[in-house]
């Protein structure tokens, strides 16, 4: 059978998602044509809007439509604070704890050499500009654990105490709640390294 020309179109679209491979590329072309051509029409509308309004905040680096983001605005927040992560769901992960209350600088990536992925196809500059700012007094990475984020982690270290900054790493350990036989054994060896007196 052959495919229409623009559902075959809509399919490799919905490819550029990340984990969505073609069967499931397909199943949603379909779902969205033949059984929720509204969602479909409000999919369309939002991106183009998406597209046309989101801009980089000038001082963190996340999606916004203002100049300045929501966060970098408010004046409660601790200024000399900053909390360096990966991508906008990072930032938005841990202000959902409500338990940080300092700015943040969203690196829009992470080092990957293997993946071609340097110093200069992240916000590196922008994060020192930022952070030599003369307010930030400690930077906190948040980068994910992930041999990339290690990495990342401990380039930006060297790179923000050559410059006088305190730079502090999120702890990695135990989740709360969880029990000690259903942890793997990586994350059970890194709690026992970071342990912390009481």
């Amino acid at each position: 059978m052959s495919t229409p020309r623009s559902l075959h179109n809509l399919i490799e679209a919905l490819r550029v998602l990340p984990g969505v491979g073609p069967k499931s590329a397909t199943r949603m072309a379909f779902h969205l044509v033949q059984r929720d051509q509204d969602g479909a029409g409000r999919l369309a509308q939002s991106l183009v809007e998406a597209l046309g309004t989101l801009k980089h905040c000038r001082h963190c680096n996340t999606f916004t439509e203002a100049d300045v983001c929501d966060i970098c605005s408010d004046e409660q927040r601790n200024h000399a604070l900053l909390c360096v992560v990966e991508m906008p769901t990072d930032l938005m992960s841990i202000e959902h704890t409500r338990s940080f209350e300092g700015l943040y600088f969203v690196l829009m990536g992470r080092l990957s050499p293997l993946d071609g992925i340097g110093p200069k196809d992240i916000a590196l500059n922008q994060l020192l500009q930022r952070a030599s700012d003369g307010i930030v007094e400690e930077v906190v990475l948040a980068t994910n654990f992930t041999t990339e984020g290690e990495a990342t982690a401990h380039y930006l270290a060297e790179m923000l105490r050559a410059r006088g900054l305190k730079v502090s790493r999120i702890a990695r350990g135990l989740p709360v709640g969880g029990e000690l036989e259903h942890v793997d054994p990586g994350t059970l060896a890194q709690a026992l390294i970071e342990r912390r007196g009481l």
